[in-house]
């Protein structure tokens, strides 16, 4: 588990330029499909806010009475009376209230739509990426990008780009309005404007920062939760309880620093134009009431007037906050799209697998000179020059001390890496050659450590090969010396493994992932280390169902124990990423000081004192 409490360079906080500003709009690339619809909704939010718009004079003429006879709503309206003025206000009211709910509707219709697009897109092209992706970025905060990001879209495309284009709409229109009912008061109300666009434009690039080290963060300490209850038996297993809790403490604290940050500016940014907004609407009072009483304007076009300011005003105000919430969502656009431009494996996702056809390779495998070092670290070799044959059909063993570079050899042959120098060759021709997806679903690895995922047996042994039928699982569990245990469940196959299988023993999930191996009927199988973690009787019972998936197969069984590896046709021995030695279990230990005859020996000691101590 990473005990890493930095925030790693991936998610630190970028500034954020116009390029990347034109970038996010690539998102809209998703409402694309389903952009008469999209317009329809805005139609409507425009039709909306014109609605909304004629309340203020309606009102200001309603206000105005009787002796009202040449009011400019009245000339727009051709009204008579005050009775006329109530009706159509509760026409406006009623056709305001059907605009917003059809745009409501339909604006959350194509946000569903395409945010769903948009998540399985970002999870299609997660899956694809290589190992070396994995290794250098934390689970936590892969998730967040899947799970807050798209959340933070999704709250911009169904509120907050709506409420943007109505508060745009409101100020446009108010402000011709303005000038429509009186141009003195309208100049004098739009003196306060400049200064606040100019604040509004230096407090979005500020506050755009800020947003996007609060996503930072956010990702930060969900990766503490990830790890925490990944790694939940070692933390118990240690009593470390109040150190998982004090790394989340101190994450989420983090989280609340910078968020408070950015609502401490926010809210000064707020104020400020609150008291911009309310300052020039008492100067509009002040000289509409002067204006009034030196018979320039009536009493409705002065309300009408006060009105539509305090619209505008209001509106004003609130693009600052939309504003705030729209830099939050490039911020957020903006990790999403440093992922989803990494560059994928050519896998492919459609139905890889499904429809393979059988024995298209021979599972003839070399290494032929083969060098490489890990990307991580560059200056450390791990394989050095390695050569290496294994013909079709046969069982070859890979052994040597921890840290030798066996587990890199299996990581080689499945394309989780390329090699730096030399070539890893199949049939004779290099991996790079074969189509990706299905070069590996001619391969099946059975690891140390099976992770089964959390649905029944059925459903983890079909993983081998995802349209088996019932049959085709049981006669694959019982080849796998699995169907006894499995039928002793109450549930049968229908029994539920639990979360990464913690509800079966490690037998018995290293059974249910050779089932799944033998499902998959694969021309080359990988054995990596996949009895050392059990005990002698689980030991014999998975070593029998390993017998019964080699046969006939190209086996490459990576072993540290040596006991399970000597009925190999060749035992290759590792040491600093090179062979050292070759041949069978017999002519090795012929080999005085042979790195195998030492390693044998010593484990020989090992199993004499454990029968001692007992």
């Amino acid at each position: 588990m990473s005990r890493n409490t930095s925030t790693t360079e991936s998610s630190r906080p970028k500034r954020v330029s116009k390029a990347a500003f034109k970038r996010s709009l690539r998102i809209f690339r998703y409402v694309w499909p389903y952009r008469v619809k999209f317009s329809v909704g805005m139609l409507f939010l425009f039709l909306s806010a014109f609605t909304f718009m004629t309340f203020p004079g309606l009102l200001g003429r309603l206000i105005g009475g009787e002796e009202v006879t040449d009011s400019p709503i009245d000339q727009f309206f051709q009204l008579e009376n005050i009775d006329q003025v109530a009706l159509l206000l509760v026409a406006a009211f009623a056709l305001q209230a059907f605009f917003s709910f059809m745009r409501i509707y339909l604006f959350a219709d194509v946000t569903e739509r395409a945010i769903a697009q948009l998540r399985m897109d970002t999870y299609n092209h997660l899956i694809q990426l290589p190992m070396a992706f994995f290794h250098k970025e934390r689970v936590g905060e892969l998730n967040s990008r899947i799970s807050n990001d798209i959340s933070q879209l999704q709250d911009t495309f169904m509120t907050t780009l709506a409420e943007l284009v109505r508060q745009v709409v409101i100020i446009i229109f108010g402000v011709a309005l303005l000038f429509f009912y009186s141009v003195k008061l309208t100049l004098v109300m739009l003196v306060s404007l400049p200064v606040m666009m100019i604040a509004a434009f230096f407090f979005g690039k500020f506050i755009r920062g800020l947003s996007k080290e609060t996503q930072a963060e956010l990702a930060a300490s969900q990766s503490v939760v990830e790890e925490t209850l990944i790694g939940i038996q070692t933390v118990k297993a240690y009593a470390n309880e109040w150190l998982e809790r004090k790394r989340y403490g101190d994450r989420t604290e983090r989280v609340r620093e910078v968020a408070m940050r950015g609502a401490k500016w926010r809210g000064a940014f707020a104020s400020f134009i609150i008291f911009g907004l309310f300052g020039a609407i008492v100067l509009v009072i002040w000289y509409g009431v002067r204006l009034k009483n030196e018979g320039e304007i009536g009493l409705d076009v002065l309300t009408s007037f006060i009105l539509y300011s305090a619209f505008v005003g209001g509106s004003i105000g609130g693009v600052a906050d939309v504003f705030g919430r729209v830099q939050k969502a490039i911020g957020a656009t903006e990790n999403l799209f440093d992922l989803l431009e990494q560059q994928p494996e050519q896998v492919s996702i459609s139905k890889a697998g499904t429809e393979r056809a059988a024995g298209t390779l021979r599972g003839d495998v070399s290494f032929d000179k083969v060098g490489f070092a890990y990307p991580s670290r560059p200056d450390k070799q791990v394989i050095d020059a390695l050569s290496f044959h294994v013909p079709a059909g046969q069982r070859v063993a890979v052994v040597g001390p921890s840290g030798a570079g066996k587990s890199t050899i299996t990581s080689l042959l499945l394309r989780f890496y390329d090699p730096n120098t030399g070539s890893v060759l199949i049939d004779g021709k290099p991996v790079q050659d074969y189509d990706l997806t299905e070069l590996r679903s001619e391969m099946a690895l059975v690891p140390q450590d099976v992770i089964l995922f959390g649905g029944s047996i059925e459903e983890n042994i079909r993983y081998g090969k995802p349209n088996a039928t019932h049959e085709e699982v049981i006669a694959a569990a019982q080849k796998a010396n699995a169907l006894e245990f499995i039928e002793s469940f109450p549930e049968g196959f229908e029994t539920l493994v639990g979360e990464r299988g913690v509800q079966l023993s490690g037998g018995q999930r290293q059974r249910i992932a050779i089932a799944r191996a033998i499902l998959n009927d694969p021309r080359i199988l990988i054995l990596d280390e996949a009895t050392s973690s059990l005990d002698a009787e689980s030991e014999q019972a998975v070593q029998k169902a390993l017998d019964n998936l080699m046969v006939g197969r190209t086996s490459l069984i990576i072993a540290h124990r040596l006991s399970t590896i000597r009925k190999a046709n060749k035992i290759l021995v590792i040491e600093h990423g090179s062979l050292v030695e070759e041949g069978s279990h017999e002519s090795l230990m012929a080999l005085p000081n042979g790195v195998y005859r030492n390693l044998s020996e010593l484990q020989m000691l090992d199993l004499a004192d454990d029968a001692s101590l007992s």
